[in-house]
């Protein structure tokens, strides 16, 4: 029985599974392969379209295990993804349309047996088909953190997460379902998972690359995603809230917070017209769009990011 398993949560990208999975298979061969290594690794690809979309991609590529997962949202393919690795110490996400760094899955393994960590985060860095708008490149708005391996964290995305299942599973957390087609659901789970007294760290040594498409390469989707994370930042804030009066608070931070960043936002724009700064003008329309997110998720809203529609299907 394979005590780690590589899942790659996918949605109607097969040809980023043809690419993707031959890697992840040898990624998991060189951990087997060295010296005085205890593990056996296994890829499991799960897919969210109940049509199998991604079935022939994953059956074209020995050592893949490949399950469809028919309720729709990325946690409810996480959470399933969780449930198959059953027999597994450790659980590696990883995203389809991500390309891991050499040595990426030995980092994360090693971190972790230094820290006996419940999750353990990796580094995210882009990848362009095009060269980005002066107003994006401005904005430096693909940028994601980067931190001393060991540092403690208390919140992870699950694009790069490693992940020790014996604490996972007594921690009881698991992926809300409910935001599954909203994001977020891989904020609230790390948040509730630190508030439960787990420790996550970070690994600066595991490396994968996000495959920007040109379609998000423009200024509506960044500012809608600000808008996104602004509202996730509210509702996991209220998810995490106790009692009437943390409801409270948690709502009047979202407002309070989410007013002052579009006021900000605004003044920031308005700097910018005045002095010709690009980087202005986007770090402010950036910030304006996440405050507003956060004010309409004070208020019961939940932006459905990933909403699917038979157009989009």
């Amino acid at each position: 029985m394979p005590n780690l398993t590589i899942a790659v949560p996918t949605y109607h990208r097969p040809d980023d599974l043809r690419e993707l999975l031959p890697a992840l298979v040898a990624h998991g061969r060189a951990l087997e392969a060295e010296d005085d290594s205890d593990y056996t690794v296994e890829v499991l690809a799960v897919d969210n379209d109940p049509e199998g979309s991604g079935r022939a991609a994953a059956s074209a590529v020995e050592g893949v295990r490949y399950v469809v997962e028919p309720h729709p949202g990325i946690a409810a393919v996480r959470n399933r993804a969780i449930d198959e690795a059953s027999g597994s110490r450790l659980l590696a996400f990883i995203d389809d349309d991500e390309r891991p760094h050499p040595g990426w899955l030995a980092q994360l393994v090693r971190v972790w047996e230094a820290s006996e960590a419940a999750a353990v985060a990796g580094r995210v860095v882009a990848a362009f088909e095009r060269p980005l708008d002066p107003w994006l490149k401005a904005g430096d708005f693909f940028t994601r953190r980067s931190l001393p391996t060991g540092t403690d964290i208390d919140v992870a995305a699950a694009g790069n997460l490693l992940l020790d299942l014996d604490q996972v599973r007594s921690s009881a957390v698991r992926f809300a379902v409910d935001l599954g087609l909203s994001g977020g659901e891989d904020t609230l789970f790390s948040r509730q998972l630190h508030h439960a007294g787990f420790r996550m760290v970070w690994c600066n040594e595991s490396v994968i690359t996000d495959l920007v498409p040109p379609a998000r390469q423009n200024r509506r989707w960044v500012l809608r995603r600000a808008w996104s994370h602004g509202n996730s930042a509210a509702v996991v804030r209220l998810r995490l809230a106790e009692g009437a009066g943390g409801m409270l608070a948690a709502r009047l931070w979202a407002v309070v917070g989410g007013a002052a960043r579009v006021v900000g936002g605004v003044l920031r724009v308005a700097l910018g017209i005045v002095t010709g700064s690009l980087r202005h003008q986007a770090r402010g329309s950036r910030a304006a769009y996440r405050g507003l997110g956060m004010i309409w998720g004070a208020f019961g809203g939940v932006y459905q990011e990933y909403a699917r529609t038979e157009a989009a299907a």
